[in-house]
């Protein structure tokens, strides 16, 4: 089939609104030689004479009746399709937003985000998704919004980023281990057992790659996908686990936590989202939202993010 030139649409509503075909073409500068030939096509698409002579005017047939308030409720919304989006009402925005994050970031940012959320729209519904791998593919087909992460070189190139906060590793340890007491140092740091977070289940992380610069080496007895998971284990145990410091301020409640004796790795976690939502009025809206609860305090030190999830 030959597709419609939906310009006509425009055309046949000004022909109905004004009822002749001089006043439509005035209405849309044309001439009116040009309207009548428009409406010739009109008729001959919509196989109704639409208009007819009834004494010195033209009047609508049924079909023109009937057509007259969809195609103008047509040309308005493909007019306002077609406009800048236009200020957003926050407080009557009703929609569901699906934000996919690292571990640990609901439980340090996730209810002040639906706080800060609810106080300016009461009707937006958030979805948190666990982020188990890098795949970019739910950005792209629409399925998630947002996504909080570390950047890394095999990101699709057309995503969206903005740095969020930065962070600094730290150690981590049961109370009472015996880290928490005495200088902890590099090499008393190396010599316990370590647990390793990595969704990708490497042997590695970027904590390793400092203690090869100090020629150390640690032992790590398990490997787990996710931050809350390393830091169940320590509460029986005697390992030690390494975590971004803020990221996971959530999750260490009552577990004890030390300044690294060599230089912290440093990793920033960024937004990141499709560029077809780049515009959208109440996708920056929760842009904007996500980085305010981010935000370090007031005369607190950003340390660059931390993710061991990142490898």
């Amino acid at each position: 089939m030959t597709a419609p030139d939906l310009n006509m649409l425009v055309t046949l509503d000004a022909l109905l609104a004004e009822g002749s075909v001089a006043g439509a073409a005035r209405r849309l500068r044309l001439s009116p030689s040009a309207m009548s030939r428009a409406l010739a096509r009109l008729r001959e698409a919509t196989g109704d004479p639409l208009l007819v002579r009834a004494g010195r005017g033209l009047v609508p047939t049924p079909r023109a009746l009937d057509l007259r308030d969809r195609v103008r409720l047509l040309v308005q919304e493909a007019e306002a399709a077609l406009r800048p989006a236009e200020n957003l009402d926050i407080g009557r925005l009703a929609r569901t937003f699906t934000l996919r994050t690292s571990d640990g970031f609901v439980e340090s940012y996730g209810a002040a985000l639906l706080t800060l959320a609810a106080a300016e729209a009461p009707g937006v519904r958030i979805r948190f998704l666990p982020k188990p791998d890098k795949d970019s593919g739910p950005l792209r087909d629409g399925s998630v919004d947002l996504e909080t992460g570390v950047v890394v070189s095999d990101s699709g190139p057309e995503l969206r980023t903005q740095a969020l906060f930065h962070d600094r590793f730290i150690g981590v340890v049961r109370p009472g281990h015996p880290l928490t007491a005495g200088a902890v140092t590099a090499a008393r740091y190396a010599a316990g057992r370590h647990v390793l977070v990595s969704r990708r289940g490497e042997d590695r992380g970027l904590v390793d790659e400092a203690l090869d610069r100090l020629g150390l080496q640690r032992r790590i007895v398990a490997t787990v996908g996710g931050f809350a998971a390393a830091l169940a284990l320590l509460r029986g145990t005697d390992l030690i686990v390494s975590v971004p410091e803020r990221h996971t301020e959530g999750l260490r409640a009552g577990l004890h936590s030390f300044a690294l004796p060599f230089t912290a790795p440093e990793v920033t976690v960024s937004l990141i989202w499709h560029p077809r939502l780049d515009a959208d009025p109440a996708h920056r809206w929760l842009r904007g939202c996500v980085r305010k609860v981010c935000a370090p305090p007031s005369g607190h030190y950003a340390w660059p993010v931390a993710a061991l999830e990142s490898r």
